[in-house]
């Protein structure tokens, strides 16, 4: 019995701690609505390709005002990639945590010149779980699914396709070498999310990369071309 009570016990606890982001969140929104900013929040495992991804996009969109927040658990090896291309970035270490809270964001966007951007991606910590549970304030969700990992995911983790606005197959110059079925994955993907595009593109060759960054340019009502 006294662990059904624990267990009772955490749940008031929780959704005040989702209640309490829910209102953070709401207010980093409104912050980005009066910047003119569209905030894209991108979840994907370690090791998916998403730094080498938004590499790939602020050169080919170099005439856009882009920004980064880089969420890790330690370090800021990734922060030091983007801040190499002179994009605005700003590392936020989770200390442990598996995910990005609407806190962490508000808090991050003190070090970004808001008023000269227009678009901020929020490169989320590697993990296809929490991610998914906590509103940053952001306008899109875009989840990253590498080759390698297999074209089952939608099986094992259903919350993070059914939540995404889109859906992108990194390192597809690794197709031809590894058993990964795509439409198999899209027709799986569109079970769970009808509305979700999939776009299958190499960050490394810059196969669909075009794709990627004309679904970006509609974004932001206008055209790209990378």
């Amino acid at each position: 019995m006294s662990q059904d009570r624990s267990s009772s016990s955490k749940v008031p606890i929780v959704q005040t701690l989702l209640t309490a982001n829910e209102e953070v969140a709401a207010d980093n929104r409104l912050v980005f609505q009066g910047h003119g900013i569209k905030v894209v929040n991108i979840m994907a495992s370690p090791g998916a390709g998403k730094t080498t991804l938004l590499l790939a996009t602020i050169q080919a969109l170099a005439d856009r005002k882009i920004g980064v927040i880089e969420g890790d658990v330690a370090s800021q090896v990734d922060a030091d990639l983007i801040a190499a291309t002179g994009a605005p970035v700003v590392q936020i270490n989770t200390g442990g945590a598996c995910h990005l809270d609407a806190p962490m964001i508000r808090h991050g966007l003190k070090a970004l010149p808001l008023d000269g951007l227009e678009m901020i991606f929020v490169e989320n910590v590697g993990n296809l779980i929490c991610p998914v549970s906590f509103d940053l304030g952001q306008d899109l969700n875009v989840g990253l699914i590498s080759v390698p990992e297999g074209h089952d995911k939608p099986y094992k983790y259903p919350g993070i396709f059914e939540a995404v606005d889109l859906v992108v197959v990194t390192k597809s110059d690794l197709l031809p070498y590894l058993d990964f079925e795509v439409d198999t994955f899209r027709e799986l993907v569109h079970g769970l999310n009808p509305d979700a595009p999939v776009i299958v593109l190499s960050a490394k060759t810059g196969e669909g990369l075009t794709d990627w960054t004309t679904w970006l340019a509609a974004q932001l009502g206008t055209s790209a071309q990378a």
